[in-house]
């Protein structure tokens, strides 16, 4: 069984054992099922569950981070008088190879305020974002490919 399931559904248990179906008791349930899960995983052969939650939790918290500094620069642009932005259009060369880690990575740097994914090459090896605050091309595609598409990459391989 996917150990990701096995946690839901002991998160599930949890709450029919408790009693009580609220946000906490989920929350607490799947805490303790992932406890249970990592201990028992490691029995079945495998033993990344507990790797991928928290490259996962670490990616979260990085994009949240990244989501809070982009807002708070396009807010500073839109309240100030004087005009910050600098839009450019760039190729950045992509490591990810499937459909689904294209589609994350542009999806993930749409999301983010001051860039928009707008092209993908044919043969999925570049991706065409358009940015608003961009030093120069090198850095841009510095912090895409250490920064957002590395971490993402990390959790879904």
């Amino acid at each position: 069984m996917n150990a990701l399931l096995l946690n839901i559904l002991l998160a599930m248990v949890w709450m029919m054992a408790v009693g009580r179906f609220t946000f906490h008791q989920l929350l607490l349930g799947f805490l303790l099922g992932f406890l249970v899960v990592s201990v028992v995983e490691p029995l079945w052969g495998s033993g990344a569950y507990a790797r991928r939650v928290f490259r996962f939790v670490r990616f979260a918290g990085f994009f949240f981070w990244e989501l809070l500094l982009s807002s708070l620069r396009v807010a500073y642009d839109i309240v100030t008088p004087e005009l910050h932005a600098r839009p450019r259009i760039f190729a950045v060369p992509l490591d990810a190879r499937t459909d689904t880690e294209v589609t994350l990575v542009a999806n993930f740097l749409t999301l983010t305020p001051g860039t928009l994914s707008l092209d993908v090459s044919a043969d999925r090896r570049t991706l065409y974002v358009h940015t608003m605050y961009a030093e120069s091309r090198e850095q841009f595609i510095a912090e895409v490919k250490r920064g957002l598409e590395a971490r993402l990459l990390e959790v879904l391989r």
